[in-house]
């Protein structure tokens, strides 16, 4: 749906709602329209036809940052570096930075937030799911949590080397655990997506390897990202340093393993500029989404900031442009 230049606000419901709206508009097509029917009733969302609930009801997009896509700051940084980025300001709801942050980008191992966010609404941390034949048979260059097959872990666990050792075998055991197949996980990422706004992306697996069909952009990612900050358990993984993991494999033999974040401002090898204190986030990358870093920081004046950065040319510029947009677009007094 590409009406009113995807603004994310009330008036996305009044083009799908009212005749004609979108008749001078060539690029809305109504083939691939946001569901608003089905949505609402699912994720009780409401129209704006039921007038008795139109003032108790707040603005799907009252807690967003908006923007109309627009190059913002581009031109103080070295943007050249990266395809995208955007920064936003949770607390003032303004995207202080904007780089193509609508256009389609492959979000690699960033996906796990959204898977994250997915099962921590749908599973029971304490529950115990063993690693499948598909989820230990990872690629020798795949970032993993050396799971073997038969070995049984707690949600909890999983989601601990899922987003600081980036797992891509402890994203698969969730989606299986959560949904019994990646695919019928990604069909509830897609769903979830839908539900929090985010209409340029979509998914096919739950980990972020590379896919045609299974791509995001940075508006998007900030949307799954807000979502998951409210949970202080999401919190909790991101900010974490290290983690130990002992668990019990198929002949119920103790593996114990220590897992280290990825995220390089945790683990004290990059420091961010005066001001920003780094709460945590998340890294991705693959040779098609390049380096992406996910993040979320407050500045000198206590506000929350979420940055990205998507397709970066490589890790050392990867976070040299994250500095040039915490030092410069995060609203530091």
């Amino acid at each position: 749906m590409k009406c009113i230049n995807r603004k994310l606000t009330c008036l996305l419901f009044l083009c799908l709602l009212l005749p004609g709206c979108g008749e001078k508009n060539k690029e809305v097509t109504f083939s691939d329209a946001y569901q608003i029917y089905q949505t609402s009733q699912k994720y009780q969302m409401v129209s704006v036809e039921d007038t008795s609930l139109q003032n108790t009801y707040p603005f799907f997009a009252e807690k967003y940052c908006i923007s109309d896509g627009k190059a913002l700051g581009i031109e103080k940084t070295d943007s050249q570096v990266a395809k995208a980025a955007g920064v936003f300001n949770l607390d003032t709801k303004e995207v202080t930075y904007c780089q193509n942050i609508y256009e389609k980008v492959y979000p690699a191992s960033t996906t796990k937030i959204l898977t994250a966010y997915v099962a921590l609404k749908y599973g029971d941390l304490d529950s115990i799911y063993q690693v499948s034949a598909r989820a230990a048979d990872q690629e020798i260059d795949s970032s993993v949590c050396n799971l073997k097959e038969g070995d049984y872990l707690s949600l909890k666990q999983l989601l601990y080397g899922l987003m600081m050792r980036s797992g891509n075998d402890a994203a698969i055991v969730i989606a299986e655990g959560i949904s019994g197949s990646v695919e019928e996980f990604a069909k509830l990422m897609n769903e979830e997506a839908k539900a929090l706004g985010a209409l340029d992306s979509h998914f096919v697996n739950s980990n972020g390897l590379q896919d045609e069909d299974h791509y995001t952009t940075v508006y998007d990612m900030y949307l799954f990202f807000q979502a998951a900050i409210q949970n202080p358990q999401f919190i909790d993984l991101i900010t974490e340093t290290e983690y130990t993991a002992q668990y019990l494999d198929k002949d119920g033999m103790t593996v114990e393993q220590v897992w280290n974040s990825t995220n390089k401002y945790l683990m004290g090898t990059e420091d961010a500029p005066r001001g920003i204190t780094v709460i945590g986030g998340k890294t991705g990358t693959t040779h098609a989404a390049g380096y992406c870093l996910v993040l979320y920081s407050t500045n000198s004046n206590n506000e929350q900031i979420v940055s990205i950065v998507m397709k970066a040319d490589c890790r050392n510029n990867l976070y040299y442009y994250m500095n040039e947009l915490l030092y410069g677009f995060t609203g530091n007094s």
